[in-house]
């Protein structure tokens, strides 16, 4: 009977903290408790490594004890393995994800001439970011192999009008901020914050003229880390399919 009872507790316990883990290791972030970096690599896999020792003990007691749990216990552990596969599983996703990519942040659909950065400037260096100079040799290479898809559209309309339509959608993608507009440069500069940590990304986009159509590019770059979890290149790709749709 004795035991009936602690399996369950323990098991909630373990699943509580993992999930306090999870919780306070973003909020923690955002609030400047902690850098980034342990909130992201450490607080994080923490929760996920207890969370998944939750699920295993409340899987274990339900699977080899289940007749000898009232049912409150059962409640309990079920309740223990529902938050510890969920808490264990984000971070081992992510694991998986920066483990499949390339350890890079920094993406544009043209990586012999980038476009640049001049808006965010003064903004990511009081934030202390990454350089945003495109002198990594071993990029564009590294983008071929994750990111082949990534390409810039060409439409057959004057630059004026690929402009006006390329900050048209700018404006409409959930999330961003417009930092900086010049029509007579062709360039646009925008920001974007992540929901859960925190973190933010620059975008540039330019609009230059290609024979008797337009040319549009988009750079997108993390002010923090080596590595974005493919972030920057499902940035890319969403812009570029809604400006697709848009000018059609």
């Amino acid at each position: 009977m004795r035991i009936s009872k602690v399996l369950p507790a323990v098991a909630l316990a373990l699943a509580g903290i993992a999930a306090l883990f999870f919780a306070v290791a973003p909020l923690g972030t955002r609030l400047g408790w902690w850098h980034y970096r342990f909130g992201l690599y450490w607080l994080m896999p923490a929760a996920g490594f207890i969370g998944a020792a939750a699920a295993v003990h409340s899987g274990l007691a339900l699977t080899t004890r289940w007749q000898r749990f009232r049912i409150q216990g059962r409640v309990m552990l079920c309740l223990a393995l529902t938050i510890g596969l969920a808490v264990a599983y984000v971070p081992w996703r992510y694991h998986v994800i920066r483990a499949a990519l390339p350890p890079i942040h920094d993406l544009s659909t043209n990586t012999e001439n980038p476009p640049t950065f001049e808006a965010v400037l003064p903004a990511r260096a009081a934030e202390n970011a990454s350089g945003v100079a495109y002198d990594n040799p071993q990029l564009p290479h590294m983008q071929k192999q994750a990111y082949p898809d990534l390409a810039p559209l060409i439409v057959p309309l004057p630059v004026a009008k690929a402009f006006d339509l390329a900050l048209e959608v700018a404006r409409a993608m959930p999330g961003w901020t417009i930092v900086a507009v010049d029509p007579g440069r062709g360039r646009i500069e925008a920001s974007q914050q992540s929901l859960w940590y925190g973190f933010t990304d620059d975008i540039s986009i330019r609009v230059t003229c290609d024979g008797g159509g337009s040319r549009i590019d988009m750079r997108s770059t993390s002010r923090q880390g080596r590595s974005d979890y493919g972030v920057n290149a499902a940035r890319i790709r969403g812009y570029m399919a809604a400006l697709r749709r848009r000018i059609g």
